[in-house]
C-alpha cells in the first residue's frame, strides 16, 4: 500500500525529468470546489453518491487504471485529513499527497503540481467531479503524451446546434459544429509544459487553455460520455442512475 501524506504548503523547486515510455504518471486532482450549484453546503467532493463520497468514485477509477502511479489531491478547506483517509481506502496503490486547495481551480492545480514527485514526467489534470470517468480513458490519454505531443485532451463532438448571440439576445450566426469539441478531463501534459503554463499565475477554466496561450500545440483525442462533470443536481441524478444500472457498490468493480 502506498503512503498518503498531508502537506501544509506547496513545494517549490521541482526538478523535471523527461517523459518517455514507462515513465511514472501522476494525477493532479483539484477537489476544493464548494459545489454551490449542487446546494446543500457540503463541498462537492464530499457529497454522497451511491452511499459514499463523490470523490471516492473518482479515486477508485484512478486506482483501477493501469498507468497511474502518483496522485496529488487539492482538498477543500479543513478537509485534508478526510481526503487522505479516502485516498488510503479507495486508491491505496497510488503514492498520494494531499495539499490544501486554493481559492480558484488554477491555484489548486498549481499547489498540487508543486507537490508532485519530481520523478513524474507525465501529468494528468483531472476534475474530481468527473467521478465516472473510465480508467481506460485515463490510460489512453497518458499513453500518447510525449515531449513532441505535449498536451492531450479528450473531447466529444458537439451534438447541439450552437448559435453565437449578441448582447441583445439576437443571433449573430450559427456556428458550424463539425469542428467543435466539448473538452473533458483528464488533460495530459508533458510536465515542463504544464509548469510553464502555470508559471505566471494566470487563471483559466482548463489547463489546456493556458498551454494554448503559450502557443503550444494541443491535440484532442476521443473522449467518453461517462466522463461528464457533476455540477448540478441533474448531473448527480444521472451519476446515481448509471451507478445503479452498473450495480456499483462500495467495493464493486469499475468498468473500463
Amino acid at each position: 500500500m502506498a503512503g498518503v501524506f498531508v502537506v501544509s504548503a506547496t513545494i517549490a523547486g521541482v526538478t523535471t525529468p523527461a517523459a518517455g515510455p514507462g515513465a511514472p504518471v501522476g494525477v493532479l486532482l483539484p477537489a476544493a470546489g464548494s459545489g454551490e450549484r449542487l446546494g446543500g453546503g457540503t463541498p462537492k467532493a464530499l457529497r454522497p453518491l451511491a452511499g459514499i463520497p463523490l470523490i471516492a468514485h473518482t479515486l477508485r477509477r484512478l486506482a483501477a487504471s493501469a498507468r497511474m502511479t502518483h496522485l496529488v489531491v487539492a482538498a477543500p478547506p479543513a478537509a485534508e485529513d478526510t481526503l487522505a483517509e479516502l485516498a488510503a481506502r479507495y486508491a491505496p496503490r497510488l503514492a498520494t499527497v494531499v495539499v490544501p486547495g486554493g481559492a480558484t481551480r488554477s491555484e489548486s492545480v498549481r499547489r498540487a503540481l508543486a507537490a508532485l514527485d519530481p520523478a513524474v514526467g507525465i501529468v494528468l489534470v483531472h476534475d474530481a467531479a468527473r467521478c465516472l470517468t473510465p480508467p481506460g480513458l485515463l490510460d489512453a490519454v497518458a499513453a500518447v503524451v510525449t515531449p513532441e505531443d505535449p498536451v492531450i485532451v479528450p473531447g466529444l463532438p458537439v451534438v447541439d446546434t450552437i448559435k453565437q448571440v449578441g448582447a441583445d439576445g439576437a443571433v449573430v450566426r450559427t456556428v458550424d459544429r463539425v469542428e467543435l469539441r466539448a473538452v473533458q478531463t483528464p488533460q495530459g501534459f508533458w510536465r515542463p509544459v504544464l509548469e510553464q503554463a502555470h508559471r505566471g499565475g494566470a487563471e483559466h477554466t482548463d489547463d489546456a487553455g493556458l498551454a494554448e496561450a503559450l502557443g503550444v500545440r494541443v491535440r484532442v483525442v476521443p473522449g467518453d460520455e461517462r466522463a461528464f462533470k457533476v455540477t448540478r443536481p441533474l448531473d448527480l441524478l444521472l451519476a446515481e442512475a448509471l451507478l445503479a444500472r452498473d450495480g456499483a457498490t462500495d467495493s464493486g468493480t469499475v468498468a473500463r
